[in-house]
């Protein structure tokens, strides 16, 4: 883009017209007028059509290319890296990265969770996890830290009249810190406290020296329950949801990436995370379900299940995508049959082991090969889920293994937990309301999109949007509670929030209109 300096005329119609007239004149800004309006003595120009001339105008076009479109163009990755890891045991493994908070900066190790919206970290606790490295050996190497906002001068109270507080209607003044509580699928699992305004820092993925800092929303959570007690999450949860509220909305809204993140989860217990990523050219993708015109949460519509080259029949429902559930859910008669026809290639016994939460278990001296599970979407992209199987233990040359996969409660929905993942760069692009994914084995180089140069370092945080563009792009707010589901549902971890799955059935029932 060449600069120009614009010269404004304002013709005054007459005093009867309704209207002004306005007309400018366009400058160059390497023109005699335009030098003679630059009055530094520091200032020299280059000779018009000279080499200089034309490589001084290409400088200028990259830098200001560079200033509008340069962060939408790059994805961004948490400070300490892009890196996550997993951790759990037989029955329940979720995904987590280290990410810094506030000023001076603290560390803390989320777990990434797709199914729910709200950030939230361990704070001026009353009831939280044990933050002892000790306890949790598989996950991190040193102790975990607890949030203090009054510890960071760049934390802010999160007011009960900010658009964003659900639970205002509480507030017995608009100036109250606004109150939280977040209910999740796992039995009696929960997170309370007051929401607070910080700071996020962030990287730009192509220069790791890069520096950003976003001003986020963030859940100082003083009282957790459930298996938020029981060495799952203990560090915070950070909610990728499609709320206004979660991380990603405020990200995308400030205008440092496109709208839009990805998760490459692989075989060997990491992965990485990128916000801003759209995914590869070639990816697979299908769209998105509203209900009721607002996207609450990624759903998808299935059109066919099929096992190998079987398909089933009528088999089309609506599922969940979460990273935040473990395993897998598909509606009772589809999981019926799927399993079946698993258990057809398996040449052994169903055998029930003690704390698995699974139907179809199985111990054998060697791993059967069993045909992919195919779930088909429109467009005839297809998802495959080439290894169905969970070994639990190899020992003493017996294998003990399962299908793990569930019936769902309602009977009519399905949710795809974060092992059906593994193998595969999923975007969640937020912009056109698109879920992609690719095969990767989740390497740096290999997953990381192409980048331009990176604009470098911010000193200043990137104050939180206005209420005026939070209003702009349409999201919806994290949940203030929700239905507590049956003790069932315990057995293998999960935690996606509930905010609005009492809606979820009418999704579901309007399922094949949106097919």
């Amino acid at each position: 883009m060449i600069e120009y300096t614009c010269k404004v005329h304002i013709a005054r119609a007459s005093e009867k017209s309704l209207a002004s007239v306005f007309s400018s004149r366009l400058i160059h800004r390497f023109s005699d007028e335009g030098r003679a309006s630059i009055k530094s003595p520091a200032t020299s120009f280059p000779s018009k059509r000279s080499f200089e001339y034309y490589r001084l105008l290409a400088s200028i076009d990259l830098r200001r290319q560079r200033m509008n479109l340069g962060a939408k163009s790059q994805s961004l990755v948490p400070s300490e890296g892009s890196k996550t890891i997993s951790s759990g045991n037989d029955f329940g493994w979720l995904h987590y990265t280290w990410i810094d908070i506030g000023t001076p900066s603290v560390s803390f190790l989320v777990a990434l969770d797709s199914g729910s919206d709200l950030l939230w970290i361990p704070c001026n606790c009353v009831q939280c996890a044990p933050l002892s490295s000790t306890y949790y050996t598989s996950l991190a190497t040193k102790d975990l830290n607890e949030y203090n906002p009054s510890a960071s001068t760049t934390s802010k109270v999160f007011p009960c009249s900010h658009k964003l507080c659900e639970s205002a209607p509480a507030c017995e003044s608009p100036k109250e810190q606004c109150p939280y509580t977040v209910t999740y699928a796992s039995y009696n699992t929960t997170s309370s406290g007051l929401l607070v305004e910080d700071v996020l820092h962030l990287a730009y993925s192509a220069n790791a020296s890069s520096s950003v800092k976003a001003r986020v929303v963030v859940g100082c959570g003083k009282k957790q329950s459930g298996e938020f007690l029981e060495g799952i999450a203990p560090d915070g949860v950070m909610g990728l949801g499609p709320g206004e509220i979660s991380v990603p909305s405020f990200l995308a809204k400030a205008g440092l990436m496109r709208n839009s993140f990805s998760m490459c989860f692989d075989e060997e217990d990491s992965g990485r995370i990128y916000f801003g990523d759209m995914g590869p050219s070639t990816q697979q993708s299908t769209r998105f379900l509203p209900y009721n015109n607002d996207f609450v949460a990624y759903f998808v519509g299935v059109e066919a299940c099929c096992v190998g080259n079987s398909c089933l029949k009528q088999t089309n429902f609506t599922t969940l995508i979460d990273s935040g559930q473990s395993f897998t859910f598909l509606p009772e008669e589809i999981y019926r049959e799927v399993a079946l026809e698993i258990d057809s290639h398996i040449n052994a016994t169903v055998k029930k082991f003690e704390g698995a939460p699974w139907e179809y278990c199985y111990e054998t001296s060697f791993e059967p090969k069993v045909p992919a599970i195919k779930l088909k979407f429109s467009s005839n992209n297809t998802f495959v889920i080439h290894k169905p199987l969970f070994v639990l233990q190899r020992s003493e040359g017996i294998v003990q293994f399962c299908l793990p996969i569930s019936a769902s409660e309602d009977g009519t929905g399905g949710v795809i937990g974060q092992n059906y993942m593994a193998g595969y760069r999923i975007v969640f692009n937020r912009e056109n309301m698109k879920l992609g994914w690719s095969a990767s084995k989740c390497q740096e180089d290999k997953i990381a999109p192409p980048q331009e140069a990176s604009p470098g370092s911010t000193s200043s945080p990137i104050p939180l949007p206005t209420e005026e563009q939070q209003s702009r792009t349409h999201a919806v707010s994290p949940a203030i509670a929700g239905k507590t589901p049956s003790k069932t549902s315990s057995a293998s971890c999960c935690f996606s929030s509930l905010r609005l799955l009492s809606s979820l059935l009418l999704v579901l029932l309007l399922v094949v209109s949106y097919m």
